[in-house]
């Protein structure tokens, strides 16, 4: 008796374990599109029509907009300084003072010597005067009335030439106030006040940068010539700055546009030189910097693009994998091999020109188990996928 009894219950919890694994299994979470015992999980994403920017990618050097070495004009020491290094500057602020007292001396000094000559001339004018009244009256010579003229000509040479001297001081005592040429932020200060300064004085007082706007240089290669020149036709190009690494996904620096194309090729390396502008409002570029510039030459308007993990290539060429619907009610989704052309190609997408159409869905993940025919369900939640 307790032997049956014990198989019943035996055959009661068989059964429940049987029960339990039926259930899970018809409640099993279905795949988004098709099914079956065979079928190789995938994800997929859809062929879709947007336009392609082609960028020329190229790596660049900051430099300043401007550079201007500031410079004493005349000799004498150096009393004051009048900016902290580092500083923005506006063009025409005074930077800094030589002594100007041997200057104004200098000066006063040919202002009065300038007086005595011009009273000299009045004299000398006067006497050709009369001169002149005389020789008609014949009671003087002729030579005497012509050397009384070459007299006041030389007089009014002479204030001629005070004046010119009195224009050069004046121009040196303003030099003894040095004032910013250019806008921009100042360097390091090289002379400190108390020096003695001069026109000779190698690195200047401080080298001033112009950062806003700034320039950077770049390459790139002489293939290229044709799409600068046709970009440059259609009208201004612009740039991208971004940081070292891919330039394709780096972090984007600041916007600009081409400003010069050398009209030479190096011949040494068959690269072409360029220089763009950019506005560099956060300063975010600074001279001397490296930094990945992208040249916009052109857009491919409503191309039909796919991710690039979705393109393999094979004997005959490029194809993806492209979802088909099943035959009948209930069957699984299949794949199979679509030849495609490919064009430009970027790290996020790939420009099909033939093969695909928009809303083609194409395997992006999974696609190395595949064959033409294989049967597929679709991982719901991958990009692109409905």
């Amino acid at each position: 008796m307790a032997k049956r009894r014990g198989r019943i219950i035996f055959g009661l919890v068989a059964l429940a374990l049987v029960g339990a694994v039926a259930y899970r299994l018809a409640h099993r979470t279905k795949p988004a599109h098709g099914s079956g015992a065979t079928a190789i999980p995938v994800e997929v994403a859809k062929a879709t029509r947007q336009n392609v920017p082609v960028y020329l990618d190229a790596l660049g050097t900051v430099v300043a907009y401007h550079t201007v070495t500031v410079q004493p004009m005349i000799t004498g020491p150096l009393t004051r300084i009048l900016f902290t290094p580092g500083q923005f500057v506006k063009k025409g602020d005074l930077l800094a003072e030589i002594d100007p007292a041997p200057y104004r001396a200098t000066l006063d000094q040919a202002e009065a010597k300038l007086a005595q000559d011009k009273a000299s001339l009045t004299n000398a004018e006067m006497q050709a005067r009369q001169y002149a009244s005389l020789v008609k009256q014949n009671y003087t010579s002729k030579l005497q009335a012509a050397t009384a003229l070459a007299t006041a000509a030389e007089d009014r040479a002479l204030v001629k030439q005070d004046e010119a001297s009195i224009e050069t001081d004046r121009i040196n005592l303003g030099y003894t106030r040095i004032t910013a040429p250019i806008s921009g932020r100042t360097g390091i200060l090289q002379v400190n006040a108390g020096n003695i300064v001069s026109p000779s004085t190698t690195s200047g007082i401080v080298v001033i940068n112009t950062l806003q706007p700034i320039s950077v240089q770049f390459s790139l290669p002489q293939q290229d010539l044709p799409a600068i020149i046709a970009a440059m036709k259609r009208g201004k190009v612009d740039l991208l700055a971004t940081e070292e690494g891919d330039p394709q996904t780096a972090k984007v620096l600041d916007h600009g546009t081409l400003a010069v194309l050398d009209n030479t090729v190096n011949a040494n390396t068959g690269t072409l030189t360029l220089k763009g502008t950019f506005a560099n409002p956060d300063l975010t570029l600074w001279p001397g910097a490296y930094v990945n510039v992208r040249t916009l030459v052109r857009t491919i308007d409503n191309a039909v693009t796919v991710p690039p993990v979705a393109v393999q290539q094979g004997p005959s060429g490029s194809f993806v994998f492209l979802v088909k619907p099943p035959a009948k009610k209930g069957g699984s989704f299949t794949v199979i091999d679509q030849k495609v052309t490919l064009g430009v190609q970027t790290a996020r997408v790939v420009v099909v020109t033939s093969g695909l159409v928009p809303g083609d869905e194409v395997v992006t993940e999974g696609n190395s188990r595949l064959k033409g025919g294989s049967a597929i369900h679709i991982v719901t939640g991958s990009a692109g996928a409905p």
